[in-house]
């Protein structure tokens, strides 16, 4: 590629940004680093009845969370700015006009009335109504004015849009990086709205300038824009531009059944598909998010990264610098690519191993201390090293732990049928072995408890499954001994002789 590539990401702030959004962000952020390119934000705001606050806030704090923060945007590198459309607004007139000068867009008076009538007529021929080549002469617009005639209606204060004037009979035949060729029949499309009276661009209009402002070289974006892309590439045209190329990701689909995974699907399957926890303002109800889930950035970032694309291997464990290394927009597949929450838990299992056992105490310390519990008197990142392997998540460590830092109370009732007639007295024998023993490391207390039992020819079952059952309250947990180590001689004959007096 000799230009430069530039490839932005460019959502609307109309709420939290769902994970489809994020995977597009990630292979724009991945394209933009295999080619030593640059990865831009731009927020597209055009549409102020959509607008929700905190939403462009939200969008920048998941891309940082996550490692992909932008190249340039808002407040960053400005060298293309602004990156708020909003603040754009002025010049997008300008290249509405253009268009009109050039016989590319023409003005169009239609009330809503007018269009809703239109409408029903055809469709009482049972036709389908579309604003084009087919009508448009017909219609209130100034394609049947004079100049004059045009600029005194605007002048009036008459309410007008400017519309693409779409080229008639002519096969576009397109390129897309994923899809290969494709090509439309410009004669089915509708001549779209360019520009509002109230002096705002459509998204249209202002995606086409900002892009060729802003030198953006490939556009990587969802399926769902797919059939803009003839527009948008005969925009190109009418201005005399070169149009970047595009490329259109396929969608996520739902874990069962059919169709695209929605904002709606998460909270009601029980898995977040927003990055970061969201608070609806206007009904106050909560959504949840990766981040507050206990999900870790790097394993949100490879499980998306593997939704649509993969290198040509089975490996499924990627940095986020191999992933860039990698990355090949001619591997995105076509099809849509099924959202796995069971999976997304896989990975985040895999990045826990990887994490520091101290950096795990650390966190899971804060459960600690919401339960009113010294985590300094506990050796915690060893209890870490001995659960880690069994947890997906660092809130599932108390539940895999509990019995080290409070004494159970219960005993599982199953387990229960372990403790035999002849156990009490196995127990108060064990309790006296260890009460014998100073050096307090596992390996030396299952050196002597075995040796114990196997000078007094006692069964390894009649003596394990009611020690752990003492100490832990169920036949879970640790190596037996690596507990015994943890929780020191004297908690642990308290436990057991406990167990003798309840069991």
């Amino acid at each position: 590629m000799s230009q430069k590539v530039r490839v932005r990401f460019a959502p609307s702030p109309t709420g939290p940004l769902h994970i489809g959004g994020v995977r597009t962000a990630l292979f724009n952020y991945l394209f933009a680093k295999k080619h030593q390119g640059t990865f831009f934000l731009r927020i597209e705001d055009t549409d102020q009845n959509r607008f929700v606050p905190g939403a462009e806030e939200y969008i920048m704090e998941a891309l940082e969370w996550l490692g992909i923060a932008p190249d340039e945007t808002i407040g960053k590198n400005e060298q293309f700015g602004p990156y708020r459309q909003s603040e754009r607004k002025h010049i997008y007139a300008d290249y509405a006009n253009q268009l009109i000068e050039s016989g590319w867009a023409y003005y169009a008076f239609d009330t809503t009335e007018a269009l809703e009538q239109a409408r029903k007529t055809q469709e009482e021929q049972g036709k389908t109504f579309i604003y084009n080549h087919t009508n448009r002469d017909s219609l209130d617009t100034s394609l049947s004015l004079t100049t004059e005639q045009t600029a005194a209606r605007i002048a009036k204060g008459d309410q007008y849009v400017i519309r693409f004037k779409t080229p008639v009979n002519e096969t576009l035949h397109l390129k897309d990086i994923i899809r290969g060729a494709v090509k439309f029949e410009t004669s089915l499309l509708d001549d779209k709205v360019l520009f509002k009276s109230d002096g705002m661009p459509t998204y249209h209009l202002a995606n086409i300038v900002d892009d060729h402002l802003m030198e953006t070289t490939h556009v990587i974006r969802g399926e769902e824009w797919l059939p803009s892309m003839p527009l948008h590439v005969l925009l190109y045209r009418a201005f005399g531009w070169d149009a970047p190329q595009f490329a259109h990701l396929p969608l996520i689909l739902k874990p069962v059944g059919n169709g695209k995974l929605s904002k709606r699907d998460g909270d009601k399957l029980g898995f977040p598909v927003f990055p970061l926890e969201w608070t609806d303002a206007s009904n106050m109800t909560k959504s949840s998010g990766y981040r507050e889930n206990g999900f870790f950035p790097e394993a949100v970032v490879n499980f998306l990264a593997l939704l649509g694309w993969n290198d040509g291997t089975e490996k499924e464990l990627f940095s986020l610098e191999e992933l860039a290394t990698l990355f090949d927009l001619t591997r995105v597949h076509k099809s849509g690519a099924k959202f796995d929450p069971e999976k997304n838990k896989w990975f985040n299992h895999h990045y826990l191993m990887l994490q520091k056992d101290e950096d795990l105490a650390e966190t899971f310390s804060s459960t600690l201390s919401d339960k009113n519990i010294d985590a300094a008197q506990f050796n915690l990142t060893k209890i870490v090293s001995l659960i880690k392997e069994r947890a997906n998540f660092v809130s599932e460590f108390w539940e895999l732990s509990d019995f080290f830092f409070v004494a159970p109370s219960e005993y599982d009732a199953k387990a229960s049928k372990n403790w035999k007639e002849e156990t009490p007295a196995l127990m108060q024998q064990l309790v006296t072995v260890l009460d014998s023993i100073d050096d307090f490391s596992s390996i030396n207390i299952e050196t002597i408890v075995k040796d114990w039992m196997t000078t007094n020819e006692i069964g390894m079952g009649k003596v394990m499954q009611p020690f752990r059952l003492s100490l832990v309250g169920a036949l879970k947990g640790p190596h037996l001994f690596d507990i015994v180590e943890l929780i020191g001689k004297k908690e642990t004959i308290v436990r057991i002789e406990k167990a003798i007096a309840t069991l």
